[in-house]
Order: structure tokens, then sequence, then C-alpha cells
């Protein structure tokens, strides 16, 4: 009787450790378990720890509550301005609602990817280019409130999406590289435009200044000469102005001295007299007096007269 009743609770305690070990769950930190009793929901979502189902009746869903990180691939489409891109991007989402993401949607990962490439595509063609390069993080906003708004049903929320990358074909960077170099250069021709004029005011400012103190002319020369015998150079050429010598010329006269002065030398006007001829207004000689004698002519030589050849003895 006594070994009888021992093989039974043995065999009892054999089977309610049997029942303990299928009825434990463990369920981590990071997750929620939802049971579900033949088929129906039953019961909380049970939290993190040590947790008993049914054997054979319930069946413990472990949902995980962590942020989850997917890529979306990369979607070709056409901008609003008709400029092929190609632009991938990544979304960051997690579980609020276990229940609703397991008995709502069959695969909410599937879902999100899915609606993820939708409204990528649609905010595409909705953009252009320039708001793909240089404004994402308004597309960024709007790429997220459209994939979080159908998602709040399936117990997912949209923590963050982001636009990885902005493929552009190859003469379409071309292109923006041309315009980019166009505007440097232009902007870097209104930079040294205006450079020029202020540095024409300020040489002006100092060219009245060494205007009235001509010694900075000398210091000025001065200067130039050491900078250019630095680069130790075997041929100097260097303008000498003529300030500089104005200055020496000044520096050699008298302080008190006055400055002679300078006048224009003329040649004397003569008299007329009656024997000189003057020039008259037209042009022509005059003579205050008598006229001239005309000039005496020389003698016409004469002309020999003609002498007869001799008689040829050849001739008949």
């Amino acid at each position: 009787m006594l070994e009888a009743l021992l093989v039974t609770l043995v065999v009892l305690g054999s089977v309610g450790v049997v029942y303990l070990a299928a009825a434990a769950r463990v369920v981590k930190q990071f997750e929620r378990g939802v049971v579900l009793r033949l088929g129906r929901l039953n019961g909380e979502v049970r939290g993190p720890g040590l947790t008993m189902i049914v054997p054979f009746v319930d069946r413990l869903h472990r949902m995980n509550m962590q942020i989850v990180t997917m890529p979306i691939p990369a979607q070709e489409g056409i901008t609003r301005d008709n400029v092929t891109v190609r632009v991938d991007a990544v979304v960051y989402f997690k579980v609020v609602d276990a229940p609703s993401a397991l008995i709502t949607v069959e695969d909410y990962k599937f879902a999100v990817s899915q609606m993820a490439q939708t409204s990528l595509r649609s905010i595409i063609g909705k953009s252009e280019l320039d708001d793909l390069l240089s404004n994402r993080e308004k597309l960024n906003q709007g790429l997220e409130l459209m994939i979080d708004s159908p998602a709040v049903g399936w117990g997912v929320q949209i923590d963050r999406v982001e636009i990885k990358d902005v493929s552009l074909p190859e003469t379409m960077k071309r292109s923006m590289a041309r315009q980019a170099e166009a505007d440097r250069e232009r902007r870097a021709r209104v930079i040294n435009a205006d450079a020029e004029l202020q540095a024409s005011k300020k040489l002006a400012e100092a060219a009245q200044q060494m205007e009235a103190t001509p010694s900075a002319l000398q210091l000025r020369l001065l200067q130039t000469v050491v900078a250019v015998a630095a680069e130790k150079n075997s041929t100097l050429v260097l303008p000498f102005p003529v300030e500089l010598l104005r200055f020496l010329e000044k520096a050699q006269q008298p302080a008190d001295a006055p400055e002679p002065r300078r006048r224009r030398l003329e040649p004397p006007t003569p008299d007329p007299t009656p024997d000189q001829p003057t020039e008259s207004p037209n042009g022509l000689l005059e003579t205050l007096g008598e006229p001239p004698a005309p000039p005496a002519m020389s003698p016409v030589p004469p002309v020999p007269d003609a002498v007869e050849a001799p008689d040829d003895p050849l001739k008949p």
C-alpha cells in the first residue's frame, strides 16, 4: 500500500513538472506576450517575466517592442520638373499596440515596407529636384506623415523617416556642375571688381597723402626695392619717378629763396627800315621806300655760226 502511494506521488509529481514545463513561458524585457486561447484573444498583454499558459489550449505570441530599422529599396521616379531620379530611404518604426499588430495585419513589417515604397514614389512625383537635394527635412516630414497615417491602425508607430541618397543621371550631374561653375565664376568676377573699386579708392587717398608729403614717395620707393631684392633676382628694373626729382630739386633750394620766375624768351621784333623789305599780310614783299631794282640779267652767249663740214673725199 505504501509503495503504491509512493509510486502515485512520483507519477503525479512527474506530471506536475511536465505540466509546469509546458505551461511556463518567459517574456523578455523588450517583448510583450499576446495569448490566444483556442484562437481567440485571451486576457491582457503579458508583461516581461515568467508567465503561465494552459498547455495545448493557449498559444503565446511574443511581439518585439524595439525600434525596427528598415531600409526602403531605391525607387526610380520622375520629379515634378521632369527629371529622372533614383531615391532610397530608411524608416524607423516600433510596435505600440501588440494585439493590433498581431491581429489587424498579417505581417506588419511587410506592410510598412510596401507603404514606405509607395509613399516614397508619391513624394518623388510631387517634389522638384532642388527640394530633393536641399530641402530634405520637409520631405522627410511629409513622408513620415504619409506612412504613419495607415500604420496607426496596425498598432505601429513611425518614429522617423530619412532620405538617404538621391541618384541623378550623368548628364544632369554634368549640367549641374557647369551651372555651379558659372555661378562661382560670376561671384568671383563680382568680388574682383569690388576689390578693384576699393583698391582704387585707397590708392586715390594714398596719392593725395603722398602729394602733401613728397618724402612718403621716397619711402615707398625704398620699400619696393626691399621687397623686390628679397626675391634674389639678378636683374632689377626700377622706374625712377619724376616726383622724386622734384623733391630733390626743392631740397637743394634754400628755404627763404624765392622760386625763380619762368618767362618765355621771344626774339625781338626788328623795326622796319626804308631799305628792308617787310612781309605783308598777303605774303608779298613790300618796301617802305623806293621799290627794289630788278636783278641784273646775265648776258646771253652768242650762238656760233654753223660750221660747214669738210667735203668727204669719198663722196663723188
